[in-house]
């Protein structure tokens, strides 16, 4: 697949752009050829099509530019492939509210472009359906893993959210690419052990593991120098927020048979789950801060009030 099949892709399946709607490319000077790509694909469909570019965000979930804001929530429709996640900024959230529909390709590469968007859209919603069949109505989800997780959440009275990277409806929000079950909960205890990818590392190595405990919520433990490190400077600026336990995700992209180092599609991959730290204003939460770190396990099994769900697989 070229870029330019993805991002037709992308245009017409996901968005399905019309001839009458205005469109924003959002990106930076890292991800222009992808940007450009589908700009041009955009501009064949409408008239009303604009591409805006800005320097790479300091980290995940740091706000654009206010231009690029305005830009966002002017449109019908906006896609931002960014080297730095816009998906849990305000910017992204306040052109939902204004009525836009669009879509967040965090930390994309043109391999994860043309890999990620070969999948079958409409199987990843059966399998999103289904997932969220067996979690939302439940009072307690358990994790565990072979490497030594065990952590408990309670979503509490918290949405489960679903990401299918079909997004028809004004309003409506995505990743691509996308496949994945989601919730930000109200409150978390345990232990959880990162053995695929987390930033600022990629794909870990064999044997390489991230460990993090949750004290009633909060992260109160990082093994890793790094990690602990970008979040104790987001503390200083926005104290406790930055230990927030954000997010448990659930991949359901079965197309996804191997991690390769991109959050942005591992977070996605079938039989997996990911758990988050920092922001969660953006999907349900009431937590504002400056990071949003996932971390990807890969053999999970996972519990809604003591019942084994089945996780999609590839």
């Amino acid at each position: 697949m070229s870029l330019r099949d993805a991002a037709e892709t992308a245009i017409t399946q996901c968005l399905a752009l019309e001839e009458t709607e205005s469109c924003c490319i959002v990106t930076d000077d890292k991800r222009e050829p992808i940007g450009e790509a589908l700009y041009d694909v955009a501009s064949e469909v409408t008239d009303d099509a604009t591409i805006v570019r800005f320097p790479p965000g300091a980290s995940h979930g740091a706000e654009p530019p206010a231009p690029v804001s305005a830009a966002m929530a002017a449109s019908d429709v906006f896609l931002a492939p960014t080297t730095k996640s816009l998906s849990h900024t305000r910017a992204r959230g306040k052109a939902n509210e204004a009525g836009a529909r669009g879509a967040t390709l965090p930390g994309i590469t043109e391999e994860v472009f043309t890999t990620g968007l070969q999948a079958d859209y409409e199987t990843i919603a059966r399998h999103c359906e289904d997932v969220l069949e067996q979690v939302a109505d439940a009072d307690e989800i358990r994790v565990t893993s072979p490497q030594g997780t065990d952590i408990t959440f309670e979503p509490g009275d918290r949405e489960w959210l679903d990401d299918t990277g079909i997004v028809h409806e004004a309003g409506g929000f995505s990743n691509l690419p996308a496949g994945e079950v989601f919730v930000s909960p109200e409150t978390a205890d345990g232990t959880y052990v990162v053995d695929g990818t987390m930033m600022p590392h990629g794909l870990l190595e064999e044997g390489q593991t991230l460990e993090f405990d949750v004290e009633d919520g909060q992260v109160t433990r990082i093994s890793d120098d790094e990690i602990r490190g970008s979040v104790e400077d987001a503390a200083e600026e926005v104290g406790d927020a930055a230990y927030n336990l954000a997010e448990l995700g659930i991949g359901t992209n079965v197309a996804v048979t191997e991690l390769v180092g991109s959050v942005l599609l591992d977070e996605k991959a079938g039989g997996t789950v990911h758990i988050a730290i920092g922001d969660d204003a953006g999907i349900g939460g009431d937590t504002e801060a400056p990071i949003h770190f996932d971390g990807i396990l890969r053999e999970p099994t996972v519990y809604a009030d003591g019942e084994e769900i089945d996780l999609p697989q590839p």
